[in-house]
């Protein structure tokens, strides 16, 4: 691992009166201009700009006065969740008669709306098939629906395939023809722009003189948490919805089950951070989907009973330890498969199956098979019938999704089908295709990238001087988020001398540190360390790379270092 300092425009740009700290740290992170980091709603990008989101408020104007039964399909993942509960609950505040939800178990069907899904839900009795963060892929299903009858609005955020579904309406600003300037809203995100652009037409019909007018800002807590969870990039749109929601839950005003998941995982809600987000909240309702029936998680989303939101929070938390568990065992074979082979001849895209491994866990044991051995890694599970099914995750410089195009029209009938995004994509394939398959992805993978590629590396602001080690930069530095995807929490480096060093909850190690100078003493944690090195005795020095943070114990506020990574000096 290798730290570099993360590049500057060769001018900084005028951002106001702001600190020349932030004025940095924002400008390395694109901000151009001030007009960037007003996250008031106002500033939000116009729900015109979407293309298709005419026809589909003429949809649903229409299911409103006809009280048609409108479904929505939605993904298995934090982002589908959210996506679920934000169209339910917003179709119900705007005067929807009936509105319900079907989300496709993963291990019966797959991804998307499905031939298979379309039969499920046609048990319902629907008029309106709603997809939330899927169908943009899903041809054959909305082939199916159509068929059927069903009237189907596709609203999705990934990117579409050779053919576009022939929906009677498509919101996705990733589709061909759009000029929404942000392309990085995730599902639930799409979703809200939706109810934002029926309920202004509402409004111009009348539509609200007999009844109240919602508050869809009522929403923001669940938009935040589906768009931090599905790590899309946080760009200046996405930050003003984050921003919105965050600030919902610190102000207590969020969804019952959403505060009780935060209680449940021992969180206080006035002090919530987009991170929390991703590695709190998210985590716990994904356990739903990855193990189980990911309706746990939006009934609990959905659920205005304190107690039994709490109840249900518990269940996702219990199953968010099974998970952990789970991935612990999938991790240390991963690892055993590994351990006997040199860095130097470790394939460029690593390709790993065992036939037990879970399928709701391969995407969580490739991302830390990729931030182990910094280079894309698949892994794989057995999904039945012959096939297996892998989940992939990229490093920088390489598109995965583009990667295993590549691969298949070189290697026609090689993979079953796939789809995704640049840093994860999924796939399937023939078990008995796995090595030729392991053996193309890797040429593909040597084909794009160098052996420097494979090297980790941390973007560091820079050092902090001694002085710089206080409450009020650290308070400063948490509120100048929300920090995310393509807009990394700030992080920093320095030698520091080693005080103290001991392992708390088995596998994180506590530290004390002086800087260098050795006029600041700080309390420092690393999560999730490699024991075979930590703790170190003998060391007194080390290089470390952190983030300033603020912890909280008994009512009392210190500095605290999240160590993102430790190295001998």
């Amino acid at each position: 691992m290798r730290i570099e300092a993360r590049p500057l425009p060769a001018q900084l740009p005028d951002l106001g009166s702001l600190p020349p700290l932030l004025t940095r740290l924002y400008a390395a992170r694109g901000v151009q201009s001030a007009e960037e980091l007003d996250k008031g709603l106002a500033r939000l990008i116009p729900y015109q700009q979407l293309k298709g989101i005419d026809a589909a408020v003429e949809l649903l104007v229409e299911a409103l006065a006809q009280r048609q039964r409108i479904l929505i399909v939605g993904d298995f993942d934090a982002d589908g969740a959210t996506a679920s509960s934000v169209g339910v609950l917003g179709l119900r505040l705007l005067g929807a008669a009936h509105v319900d939800y079907l989300v496709p178990n993963r291990f019966e069907y797959g991804y998307g709306l499905t031939p298979e899904i379309v039969a499920v839900a046609l048990e319902r009795q629907p008029d309106l098939l709603l997809t939330v963060d899927n169908g943009i892929s899903s041809v054959d299903g909305v082939a199916a629906a159509k068929a059927a009858g069903l009237t189907v609005l596709v609203t999705d955020h990934h990117l579409p395939g050779p053919e576009l579904p022939a929906a009677d309406a498509i919101v996705n600003p990733n589709q061909p023809g759009c000029d929404f300037p942000s392309k990085a809203m995730a599902g639930v995100g799409v979703m809200f722009y939706v109810l934002l652009a029926l309920r202004a037409r509402l409004r111009d019909s009348g539509w609200f003189a007999s009844r109240a007018e919602p508050n869809l800002g009522e929403l923001l807590d669940l938009v935040a948490l589906g768009s931090v969870a599905d790590v899309v990039p946080l760009d200046a749109n996405n930050r003003i919805l984050v921003h919105q929601g965050l600030a919902r839950i610190r102000a207590g005003r969020a969804r019952p089950g959403l505060r009780a998941i935060l209680e449940v995982a021992g969180r206080d809600h006035r002090r919530i951070t987009s991170t929390d987000l991703g590695f709190i909240l998210g985590p716990r309702l994904n356990a739903a989907g990855r193990l189980d029936d990911m309706s746990l998680g939006i009934e609990c989303l959905l659920c205005d009973d304190e107690a039994l939101a709490r109840d249900m929070a518990v269940q996702l938390d219990q199953l968010n330890q099974d998970r952990k568990a789970i991935e612990q065992g999938m991790q240390r074979e991963a690892l055993a498969q590994l351990k006997d082979l040199p860095v130097a001849d470790m394939p460029f895209g690593l390709c790993l199956f065992e036939p037990d491994w879970h399928q709701g866990v391969i995407g969580i044991l490739a991302s830390r098979l990729k931030e182990r051995y910094h280079r894309p890694a698949i892994a794989f599970a057995d999904a039945g019938d012959g096939l297996l099914k892998g989940s992939a995750r990229s490093v920088p410089g390489l598109h995965i999704r583009d990667a295993l195009d590549a691969v298949a029209a070189k290697h026609p009938g090689l993979i079953s089908k796939f789809g995704g995004h640049a840093m994860a994509a999924g796939l399937s394939l023939p078990q008995e295709n796995f090595g030729a398959f392991a053996v193309a992805f890797d040429a593909e993978v040597r084909r794009q990238l160098c052996e420097d590629d494979l090297t980790g590396r941390l973007l560091s602001d820079g050092q902090l001087d001694a002085t710089e080690f206080h409450l009020e930069l650290a308070r400063a530095l948490r509120n100048a988020g929300p920090w995310g995807q393509h807009f990394p929490e700030p992080l920093f480096h320095g030698v520091f001398q080693i005080v103290n060093q001991r392992i708390v909850g088995e596998r994180h190690l506590k530290l004390v540190l002086k800087t260098e100078c050795g006029s600041v003493q700080l309390d420092g944690i690393a999560f999730n360390i490699d024991r075979e090195v930590w703790p170190n005795p003998t060391l007194r020095w080390a290089e470390v790379a952190y983030k300033l943070d603020l912890n909280e114990f008994r009512g009392n506020e210190t500095v605290q270092l999240m160590v993102a990574h430790i190295a001998p000096r």
